[in-house]
Formats: structure tokens, C-alpha cells, sequence
């Protein structure tokens, strides 16, 4: 049976702004566990990621509220949100999926090179790699100045650019193929708020539409 009625779209409503505030706060705690265990040291990447979840959960709260009240203006300015986060979400994830190794390499290189010493450092420390891709006589500099411990096992070291290839390919595919998915949850969204706005309240006065 097709969910058309007021109380099923209410609930399908109230139910995808609950997935949505569990993703934010799960966003928010990912970074926040991270920062505590130090494997992520750029307060950027942190900033970041807890700025999309609190994003989103404000707009699955506004959403929730809109559904659970039948608030014509929250669900107006929800509808108008989130149709322009599905617009920026589905190119960022197209784009994410259509970059190919060299591309990458471009901006892992040109990335590398803005880095401080201290962050270049703590990047081959952690991927246990020294030096990038070895094509320059900076890169070759970098190596012999490398504090990895894979030097004091072998004389040569994997090369970080190789590493990070591997996994910027990795996570590249994964962002783009969930971001990919949530985009098209987003205009689910829309839709369900959209058709649950232009229907009458079955509890309110009968004469009374919005």
C-alpha cells in the first residue's frame, strides 16, 4: 500500500530526520574520538567534520520539529535547505568519483609542499614512510631528513606518496559512493516534506488548510 496518507508521511518524515541526527551526532563524535587519540592532527580536518554534523543535525531538528508540529515555515525553509545541500553534495560526490590517479597526485604533491616540517614530520611518522614521490630534488632532501622508523629497519623506506595514493583512492570511492546514496535520501526529503506540507491535519478543524 502506498504511503500517502497524513500520519505515513508524518512518520517517514520524522523517521529520516532521526537517521540524519544520528549521522551528525556520529560525525561529531568520530572527529571528537579521533582529536582524542590523536590520529588526526589537522584542527581543520576536526573543525570540519564537526561542522557538517552539527549542520546536519540542525537541519534534522528543524525538520523533526516541522513534521511533528505540521509548522508550514519550518518545513518551507527545511525543504529549501536541504534541496540545496542534495545540489553541493551530489557534485562534491560526483566529483569524488570521477578524480583519477593523476589528479591525485597533483594535489597530494602541491598539498606536501604547504605543509610545515612539523606536520610532514608527523605524517611520516605515522605512515611509517619517508620522503613523497621521490621526483624532485626537494623530495630527495625530504627523505634524508625522514625520522620514520621504517629507516632504522631497512635503508630504503616506502615512499609516503605511494601510501597516500592508496588511500586517497580508498576514501575518495567511499566518500563518493555514501555521499552519493545520502544525496538521494536528501531528495527523499524533500519530497516527503514537500507532500506532508500540502496535506490537511485530520485532528485540526476540517474547514482549515494551510
Amino acid at each position: 500500500m502506498v504511503c500517502g496518507g497524513f500520519a505515513c508521511s508524518k512518520n517517514a518524515l520524522c523517521a529520516l530526520n532521526v537517521v540524519y541526527m544520528l549521522v551528525g551526532l556520529l560525525l561529531i563524535g568520530v572527529a571528537a574520538w579521533a582529536k582524542g587519540l590523536g590520529l588526526v592532527s589537522s584542527i581543520h580536518i576536526i573543525g570540519g567534520a564537526i561542522a557538517v554534523g552539527v549542520f546536519l543535525l540542525l537541519i534534522a531538528v528543524a525538520g523533526l520539529v516541522g513534521a511533528v508540529n505540521h509548522h508550514q515555515v519550518l518545513l518551507f525553509f527545511y525543504m529549501i535547505i536541504l534541496g540545496l545541500v542534495f545540489i553541493f553534495q551530489f557534485g562534491i560526490s560526483c566529483s569524488c568519483l570521477a578524480i583519477n590517479l593523476s589528479k591525485q597526485t597533483d594535489v597530494i604533491n602541491a598539498s606536501w609542499w604547504v605543509m610545515s616540517n612539523k606536520t610532514r614530520d608527523e605524517l611520516e611518522r605515522s605512515f611509517d614512510c619517508c620522503g613523497l614521490f621521490n621526483l624532485t630534488t626537494l623530495d630527495q632532501q625530504d627523505y634524508a631528513f625522514c625520522t620514520a622508523v621504517c629507516k632504522s629497519r631497512s635503508p630504503t623506506c616506502q615512499m609516503c606518496g605511494e601510501k597516500f595514493l592508496k588511500h586517497s583512492d580508498e576514501a575518495l570511492k567511499i566518500l563518493g559512493g555514501v555521499g552519493l546514496f545520502f544525496s538521494f535520501t536528501e531528495i527523499l526529503g524533500v519530497w516527503l516534506a514537500m507532500r506532508f506540507r500540502n496535506q490537511k491535519d485530520p485532528r485540526a478543524n476540517p474547514s482549515a488548510f494551510l
